[in-house]
């Protein structure tokens, strides 16, 4: 049992001892046997929506299909040094107060990549790679669990640094833009993750708790960042990456989606 069916079990049980006190069933010509029935818990889910990062949902090596052909034996190495400066740009830029779009740090971090591996790469080459960002795959699980997540009516809204743009691009591409009730962007407010203004936007835009909000987060760092504003989270660690040690953990850590509906919805319905 969930604590927080304990919790429900426990508060009726307590009403309905109180009831029968109250009721006098002790008391002279009180029915032997009479019973009182304690109210029902609700079947409402205590989470009201769950915040993505869009990697949890796209699959950022699907890049390495476009990589592949370029730079044959080639891919691997770029899609993680790519990938890589992608967010430490974000977290220099994000100290140092020199905000650009997660575009404009993509394409950065792409010429870095290339350079550093000693690839030459002709324009056409980079517009193909970062139109790449545009048209990731989705996870095998996305679409089902977006499905099940609204089914049930849970509000569903991304929380990346992927530009609006971006956001869109891979919604409309893999027929997963009517899955989401917006499409929030820290380019909103020009932070970036684990920034807390970043993590704020979710609260905007959803007019809730933050701990009715669930955050799944891609990245062991961005658990943790969202941990530490005070969202329940759950870490889809797909790639099976050890935990960041830095003092917190996220409240589940999953392989996949499956256990983030586990973790957010009412046993009635999974």
């Amino acid at each position: 049992m969930r604590l927080s069916d304990s919790f429900l079990f426990l508060r009726s049980r307590a009403l309905c001892v109180g009831l029968v006190t109250v009721l006098g069933l002790a008391a002279a010509g009180s029915p032997a046997g009479l019973l009182v029935a304690a109210p029902r818990a609700s079947a409402r889910p205590a989470f009201k929506a769950v915040a993505f990062d869009y990697f949890v949902l796209f699959n950022p090596d699907s890049v390495a299909d476009v990589i592949e052909p370029l730079f044959p034996g080639k891919g691997r190495d770029l899609v993680n040094l790519w990938r890589t400066r992608q967010f430490e740009y974000t977290w220099l830029r994000t100290l140092t107060h020199r905000y650009v779009d997660f575009s404009s740090v993509t394409e950065d971090a792409l010429v870095y990549a290339a350079n550093s591996l000693h690839l030459t790469m002709t324009p056409a080459d980079k517009d193909r790679l970062l139109q790449a960002y545009f048209h990731l795959r989705p996870w095998p699980d996305s679409a089902p669990a977006l499905r099940r997540l609204r089914s049930a009516g849970i509000r569903i809204i991304t929380l990346a640094n992927f530009t609006p743009e971006m956001l869109r691009a891979n919604a409309d591409n893999a027929g997963l833009t009517g899955s989401f009730d917006e499409l929030v962007s820290t380019d909103e407010n020009q932070s970036y993750k684990p920034e807390p203004r970043a993590y704020q936007l979710g609260l905007k835009h959803l007019h809730l708790p933050k701990q009715q909000i669930v955050f799944a987060a891609f990245g062991g760092w961005d658990a943790a960042g969202a941990k530490l504003f005070g969202y329940p989270t759950v870490w889809i660690n797909r790639f099976r990456q050890p935990t960041e040690e830095l003092g917190i953990r996220p409240d589940r850590t999953a392989p996949d989606l499956e256990e983030l509906l586990d973790f957010v919805l009412p046993p009635e319905a999974r």
